[in-house]
């Protein structure tokens, strides 16, 4: 679900030690959304698209991510992109985790503590994004969408990025998902604070490994 890729290391290298990261980048990815739904404050593009879809289906959110992580992953076939580990614990983990978080916390009754969670959220996000991303077992379904077509395209990254999440956040509006603040305030910070806490977690192999 994140914006940034780095090549994937085969599972075989270290993989005890990389697991409880993969899956807790991932579990934590999830809780972070769910935060921001409760902020009621705008939530990113893919997130208006999966709340506006669980509004119309009665689906949960985590189901609905799965359903629309699933459908996307298909779309790699023509790509010729190859999931790993990593690609489908995104679709399962962060779906149970969402699930999970916004039956836990309860929507908040003012101003404060809804922006309170909206920081939180997008924080807690960008850590998430790093952790699992820096595990380097596979993109989510959306990350190798967007790498994919590029490198089909030759299209740059940032480009195709933003087309595909302006198409994303234009249908998901149209069909009655959440866009604010939040969703600029996502937009402007989410690349910064990956882009810091990427280094802190990355995982790279070393030569006893």
């Amino acid at each position: 679900m994140a914006s940034m890729e780095l090549r994937p290391v085969p599972f075989t290298t270290a993989p005890v030690r990389r697991l409880p990261q993969l899956f807790g980048g991932l579990a934590l990815y999830g809780a972070s959304m769910g935060l921001q739904i409760r902020s009621t404050l705008g939530l990113d593009p893919w997130d208006v698209l999966h709340e506006a879809l669980s509004k119309r289906t009665g689906l949960t959110f985590g189901t609905v991510t799965a359903i629309v992580g699933a459908l996307v992953l298909l779309c790699w076939i023509p790509l010729r992109q190859r999931p790993g580990l990593g690609t489908v614990a995104n679709i399962v983990v962060i779906a149970v985790a969402v699930d999970a978080t916004l039956a836990v916390v309860e929507p908040p009754s003012t101003l404060v503590w809804r922006i309170v969670l909206l920081v939180a959220g997008v924080t807690l996000n960008a850590l998430a994004t790093a952790t699992y991303i820096g595990v380097r077992l596979g993109p989510g379904p959306r990350d190798g969408l967007m790498t994919g077509l590029t490198a089909r395209t030759g299209i740059s990254i940032r480009l195709v990025r933003t087309a595909i999440e302006v198409t994303v956040l234009a249908a998901g509006w149209l069909l009655g998902g959440t866009v604010g603040v939040g969703t600029v305030i996502y937009a402007l910070a989410i690349g910064p604070l990956t882009q810091a806490f990427l280094p802190m977690v990355t995982w790279r192999a070393t030569i006893d490994e």
